[in-house]
């Protein structure tokens, strides 16, 4: 055993030894896919945790915490009916419009209170790739009917790949089912109305503080308005946010005031929306800890807080690999990353099998925040990719990321992660050749 371990520090030493000699620091596409890793890293960093993952840990937390595991097993358990809980998870993204990471601890959540695999992987799937604003952005850039079959694809994907996994694993689920069936009916600790209110001001302030900027040139319209006014919309929801503290959590007015005139100095002394999110979030994470009137308030902070420590470091390393193959590509940047960017657009030309396969499987490993998946198409197609392809990375790239699938397979293990991934991935192969042989 100790001659076992020695041998094995031994290969280490020698592998890293290895990669630093060859290491191809003169290669100018090496260099750039090194800068490319650090750039995505750092635009993640500040673009897309504070205002996004931060509020989703706390929304992850209310279902961990307030909403019963009876709750949720409801709608998404073994005594769901079926319909009912695939047509709640496949268009959950019409409400949601979150990412493929930030979905991440809301699936985590709903798993772990019960929630059968199937419902939870439809919701899993649906949550970044039925965003109405991404839809909306998709048809108005890329087309109407391109628009039409991305959301009526993503739909039918969340349903279809749900029930696959729920048949696949139907041995589980069954044990699942027969444990559920006796689990005894749980009280609401409050009515659900309230629960409700809570969770979904949450979310609203996620939706609107993430609403993204319309293309170029529009200077009307309602998307527009939303975007110039959406901190007063958001800040709207804020105030609907103190009173559930109040008048739902029951914590205490004063701590709640306090909070709430920190972040008010920070929203006015500064003009980067990220700092009195922050600020926002540490009050928030403050007054709970302390509250002693209801130990659930604590536990929601704890159960965001052990979200954010299981997901975060697994993002990262994500985030860093993804941005060194494919590069980073957000806004005016476009650093290629080791795997040259002519290669994908050559790759992805025409309407073959391969074409859309290949399509698939950059989609599937790139990863895309909300609304950028739009015009990165919109650059390849200029480039030669097919409609079909641009179909198929559209079907798979906003669900899933290279981050994603590690913290997947966190949550429900490596194989079932893998069928998943290979899952989405043909089925958007055969979509991207239906949708290019149509048009």
């Amino acid at each position: 055993m100790e001659k076992k371990r020695e041998f094995k520090i031994l290969g280490w030493i020698i592998g890293i030894f290895v990669f630093a000699y060859f290491l191809p620091i003169e290669s100018s596409r090496f260099s750039e896919a090194v800068l490319a890793m650090f750039d995505l890293a750092k635009w993640y960093a500040q673009e897309h945790v504070i205002l996004c993952l931060l509020p989703a840990f706390f929304i992850a937390g209310v279902i961990a915490v307030f909403v019963s595991q009876g709750a949720v097993m409801k709608y998404f358990g073994a005594k769901a009916k079926k319909w009912v809980a695939y047509s709640i998870a496949s268009v959950s993204g019409t409400i949601l419009a979150v990412c493929s990471c930030t979905i991440l601890p809301l699936f985590s959540s709903i798993h772990k209170r019960g929630a059968g695999l199937g419902p939870a992987i439809a919701f899993l799937y649906s949550g970044p790739a039925i965003n109405i604003l991404a839809i909306i952005l998709t048809a108005r850039i890329l087309g109407f009917e391109m628009g039409v079959a991305r959301i009526i694809g993503a739909v039918v994907f969340a349903i279809v790949i749900g029930s696959v996994m729920s048949l696949i694993y139907r041995k589980e689920e069954k044990a699942k089912k027969e444990e559920q069936l006796n689990f005894p009916e749980s009280e609401e600790k409050r009515p659900i109305w309230q629960t409700a209110f809570h969770f979904f001001t949450l979310v609203l302030i996620l939706v609107f503080a993430n609403w993204g900027k319309p293309a170029d040139g529009v200077t009307e319209g309602t998307w527009y308005w939303i975007w110039a006014n959406k901190w007063y919309i958001t800040s709207a929801f804020g105030l609907l946010l103190i009173y559930s503290l109040i008048a739902i959590l029951k914590i205490k007015s004063q701590h709640v005031a306090i909070a709430t005139v920190v972040t008010a100095i920070s929203a006015v002394i500064t003009t980067n929306p990220q700092v009195p999110m922050v600020v926002a979030i540490a009050g928030l994470s403050v007054i709970t800890l302390l509250d002693k009137r209801d130990p659930d308030n604590k536990e929601w902070t704890i159960s965001a807080w052990d979200f954010t420590k299981q997901i975060m470091p697994l993002l990262a390393i994500g985030v860093l690999i993804a941005g060194f193959l494919l590069g980073s590509t957000h806004g005016n940047t476009n650093m290629a990353g080791i795997i040259p960017n002519e290669w994908v657009a050559n790759l992805v030309g025409g309407n073959s099998l391969f074409s859309n396969f290949f399509a698939s499987i950059v989609g599937a490993f790139m990863y895309f925040a909300t609304l950028t998946e739009v015009p990165i198409l919109q650059g390849l197609i200029g480039a030669g990719m097919g409609k079909g392809p641009a179909l198929a990375l559209l079907l798979a790239g906003p669900s899933l990321s290279l981050p994603n699938m590690l913290v997947i397979r966190g949550v429900i293990g490596t194989q079932k992660t893998l069928v998943y991934v290979l899952l989405v991935v043909v089925m958007a192969t055969i979509s991207g050749l239906i949708y290019g042989g149509l048009f």
